[in-house]
């Protein structure tokens, strides 16, 4: 059995010293939001599934731990979350400021948005493509979002076929959808 040796990070960890959540309750439900496996990643994943794409997930080793991963094409996707991540984030900087705990919530989702730049850059540097997708836009329409990624997958992979085009789907009238 092989093993595989994780690099560490020499990035500095972020300290948030001196700052706490605005409440017990306000902590619990943030915490409570997991990491894997979100609404809008399964959305996605069920989308490429059905465009014919296979994948791995999470795969370690790879900074950011992608969320889902084609390693013979060396692409990678990540399912973005609007607020963890900052999406529109001068309105949205403006409006934790006027919130409780303003000065921990714009450290800490700019600190995420540093950490995006550098999960992006460095496999990019490698030789991988680096896909990211607001959850807000996966959520509106995951087969579009399906159909960039397998462009992608494809263009990676010129000469081979990334997958078969799945059967024209079916309603529940039992006529074709395409």
């Amino acid at each position: 059995m092989s093993s595989k040796v994780r690099k560490r990070s020499t990035e500095p960890v972020p300290s948030f010293k001196g700052l706490s959540p605005s409440s017990e309750a306000a902590s619990r439900a943030k915490k409570a939001n997991g990491k894997r496996d979100a609404k809008p990643e399964l959305l996605l994943r069920r989308a490429l599934w059905s465009v014919g794409l296979r994948y791995r997930k999470h795969v370690r080793g790879l900074p950011g731990n992608p969320d889902v991963v084609f390693p013979s094409a060396r692409v990678v996707v990540f399912s973005d979350g609007d607020f963890w991540h900052g999406r529109n984030w001068a309105v949205l900087q403006e409006q934790l400021l006027r919130r409780h705990n303003a000065d921990y919530w714009v450290a800490k989702i700019s600190r995420n948005r540093e950490t995006d730049q550098i999960q992006t850059s460095r496999p990019t540097e490698e030789g991988w493509m680096v896909l990211r997708f607001w959850e807000s836009v996966i959520v509106r329409d995951p087969a579009a979002i399906a159909s960039q990624v397998r462009e992608a997958v494809e263009l990676r992979q010129p000469g081979k076929a990334a997958a078969k085009s799945p059967p024209a789907s079916r309603n529940s009238s039992g006529s074709s959808s395409a």
